[in-house]
């Protein structure tokens, strides 16, 4: 076991017990969603994995230690958000060494996963080649941990901020499957389909389970991205969408927003176009994948 490394306890009990477990990250408390609206939704979305019969594992560093599975103060803490940063793999050698808190994205809360024995982890969506990032090189980390991290992870896409076609085509590159839930069209967070295709159509989440569970039996390091749509009804128009991001980004190069903060400037940017349309697609989607998440790990169970 890591020495930097705690689990909480209900969550090492289900491990231990051999109980499907659900990682989530904490940046889309902190970093994603205002407060205290961010609180409704961390509780609903842990509520929601334990009624599909699984655990919640929400991941943080607290103070140093890596976080798998928050107590209330804890997770009052991520959505407060008050001297909070936003870590990534290379972040979080300095803020465990610094005694720091922080919320973990896609690529640090695979990390966290990984070390406490996880195997399924649901997020909202994950990052991925920005637009223009043919120039800027400005790439997520989130795809190599994809690459080399045994966490399958279910979103309902990239970001639509990001280039999907560029986005598949890394992951195309770095060996890393992606499936899609019920569907042959990877799905565009805001919007159920994108235009591009996955590798394979899974009927259910109990296909998507042996898939994995194969995977890991043939000695396979790297990860697996399942694209999960957003319920139809929650669902916003890919057009209308196209014109919003649009604006967002103009409004982000005429703020000169760079970097790790491009992505929480553009959410907030596309919520306030869209009247608040925008965020409940977003609490949706993100329920909607720690629904099939359970699903799927509690499918590995019983394999």
């Amino acid at each position: 076991m890591n020495p930097y490394l705690d689990i909480h306890p209900e969550v090492a009990a289900a491990l231990a017990a051999g109980k499907p477990v659900v990682a989530l990250e904490s940046t889309i408390l902190s970093h994603g969603m205002p407060y205290p609206e961010n609180v409704d939704f961390a509780h609903r979305v842990e509520a929601l994995i334990r009624e599909e019969g699984a655990v919640p594992a929400t991941c943080a560093i607290v103070k140093g230690r890596l976080k798998v599975g928050l107590g209330e103060d804890e997770l009052m803490l991520m959505c407060k958000a008050e001297n909070v940063g936003k870590v990534s793999r290379r972040d979080v050698p300095v803020y465990v060494a610094l005694g720091r808190s922080g919320a973990t994205t896609v690529a640090s809360t695979m990390i966290l996963a990984a070390m406490a024995g996880i195997q399924v982890f649901a997020t909202g969506g994950i990052g991925g080649v920005h637009r223009g990032g043919e120039d800027s090189m400005d790439i997520s980390a989130d795809l190599q941990e994809l690459a080399h991290t045994p966490v399958a992870v279910v979103c309902a896409g990239a970001k639509q901020i990001l280039d999907i076609g560029r986005t598949l085509e890394y992951l195309e590159t770095m060996g890393v499957p992606v499936i899609g839930n019920g569907t042959d069209e990877f799905p565009a967070f805001y919007c159920r389909r994108s235009g591009f295709g996955v590798d394979y159509a899974a009927a259910n989440e109990e296909e998507i389970a042996r898939i994995i569970a194969a995977q890991r039996a043939l000695g396979f390091q790297g990860g697996i991205l399942i694209g999960n749509p957003v319920p139809e009804e929650y669902g916003l128009d890919n057009a209308y969408m196209e014109g919003i991001i649009s604006e967002a980004l103009q409004a982000a190069e005429e703020a000169g927003v760079r970097g790790k903060n491009i992505t929480p400037f553009l959410l907030a940017k596309v919520k306030d176009l869209t009247g608040g349309d925008s965020f409940e697609t977003n609490v949706m989607l993100a329920l909607n994948n720690a629904r099939c998440a359970s699903r799927v790990a509690r499918a590995m169970c019983e394999l």
